[in-house]
């Protein structure tokens, strides 16, 4: 028989909330304050407590935070008679259970408790999955890259032969595998773990801007050039420099791109200064160069000169045998982050989420426990509060009847864009996987052509 402790200065409330509450089958001890109240929950070892907040000398949300330091998982339920938008906030922010309202709805507080107290069962009937040795040295502080799998054995074992040599470096992978994580990885595991790691996304310039990111530029050679600027691959000096969405760069920035991996130098914008070049470049893509060397659109000889080493990451649905353990990476992960809990997986959540296509892949997967995680009333990840992304499972279509005719190629490519967008309902996620482009790519083609929602 489950133990209720109730804290009310109102002496009716608390006989009414007994004779319900006794009515039911729980066992019911009382308080007129919040330091008596405290008091029994030391001594008496309640399994939830209801508390007033209004109350004289320390109010509900002074008494919820000073059970919370006594025991994180007993449920709190706060009563108030003032619906304020605030004290509601404040109180969820402190790990209430629930907040009601007065008058108290009977069956409202019954069906609360009952999933309060259903709560604690849930988390007494599983082990935690997270320890405190998860984060360790070797993990490379937040650089950590989880699974199990052959296919991810191997790549670790590829990340500690490379690591150790300044060889360029090019990672092959879907959107959310995690290509900047391995590049992280390559640069701190090694020898250039005590140098710069610079990071460019290709996709975010216009070619002049990622000329002038990548080589710097001097006063004076372009408008606006008001000063001398160094450039990333400067900036990177002996450790490395991270070209992300490798695929996006114009033809002649490749080729600039290819005389300073073959020279191993260059020169400024609009200066005459060779500047010797000596970080290793990790590049990155989710698209497949091969395809785009035989439509014209990247350079073989480029191609060759980054692919000293070759890093291809598969997508999560080809390595579902990890989900188990990135749950839990996330999952302690996200409690430092957003100061949460959440230490047990309930039953049903693994076999869910491998269920589940993970076009989004990790990074997908770590949305999704974020979300879990801010909902969660408990110390359980459960099944309830996890949403899944369910429309990306099913490729979208447009009917060609329904395109405009006699369209410029820009016009059709704002159309199609328009018209993914409307279909995700502006999950540009979605919207990017669909259209095989990157976020960034995605912005700025909404920005270039002025869609609006």
């Amino acid at each position: 028989m489950e133990k209720i402790l109730v804290i009310d200065d109102n002496k009716l409330i608390r006989k009414t909330l007994k004779e319900t509450l006794v009515k039911v089958g729980y066992t019911i001890i009382e308080a007129e304050d919040g330091l008596e109240g405290l008091k029994l929950v030391r001594s008496e070892y309640p399994d939830l407590v209801i508390t007033d907040f209004q109350m004289p000398g320390m109010n509900g949300l002074e008494v919820l935070a000073e059970i919370r330091k006594l025991n994180l998982s007993l449920p709190v339920i706060l009563l108030t008679a003032f619906g304020d938008v605030v004290l509601t906030i404040k109180s969820i922010q402190l790990g209430a259970f629930d907040f009601l309202e007065k008058p108290i709805d009977p069956l409202l507080l019954k069906s609360t408790i009952s999933n309060a107290l259903n709560s604690i069962k849930v988390s007494n009937s599983l082990n935690e999955v997270l320890h405190e040795d998860v984060s360790s040295e070797s993990m490379l502080e937040d650089n950590i890259l989880v699974g199990k799998t052959p296919l991810m054995k191997e790549i670790f074992k590829n990340i500690g032969r490379i690591s150790l040599n300044k060889v360029n470096v090019l990672i092959q992978g879907e959107t959310g595998t995690g290509k900047e994580l391995i590049a992280r990885l390559v640069h701190y595991a090694g020898i250039t773990s005590n140098q710069p790691l610079v990071i460019v996304n290709c996709s975010a310039l216009t070619e002049t801007l990622l000329e002038s990111e990548l080589f710097g530029h001097v006063k004076g050679s372009f408008t606006g050039s008001i000063r001398d600027k160094k450039g990333k691959f400067e900036l990177a000096g002996e450790g490395s420099i991270f070209l992300d969405e490798i695929s996006e760069i114009s033809l002649n920035t490749q080729v600039k791109l290819l005389r300073v991996i073959q020279e191993l130098e260059f020169e400024k914008v609009g200066g005459e200064e060779v500047i010797p070049m000596k970080a290793r470049i990790i590049a990155a893509t989710n698209r497949n160069l091969e395809t785009l060397i035989k439509e014209g659109k990247f350079r073989e000889d480029l191609y060759y000169r980054l692919k000293v080493f070759t890093i291809d990451l598969p997508p999560l649905r080809e390595r579902k045998e990890d989900i188990r353990d990135l749950i839990i990476h996330f999952l302690h992960k996200l409690n430092k982050r957003f100061n949460k809990n959440v230490v047990k997986i309930g039953d049903g959540v693994i076999e869910m989420l491998q269920a589940h296509d993970w076009f989004g892949n990790v990074r997908e997967l770590e949305n999704t426990i974020l979300q879990a995680i801010v909902m969660s009333k408990s110390d359980v990840l459960e099944k309830e509060n996890i949403t899944l992304n369910t429309r990306q499972q099913q490729p979208i279509q447009v009917k060609q009847e329904q395109l405009p005719r006699f369209r410029s190629l820009a016009d059709l490519e704002k159309y199609h864009i328009k018209r993914i967008l409307d279909e995700v309902k502006w999950n540009k996620l979605e919207a990017s996987h669909i259209l095989e482009i990157t976020r960034p790519t995605l912005n700025a083609k909404i920005e270039k052509y002025n869609l609006v929602r």
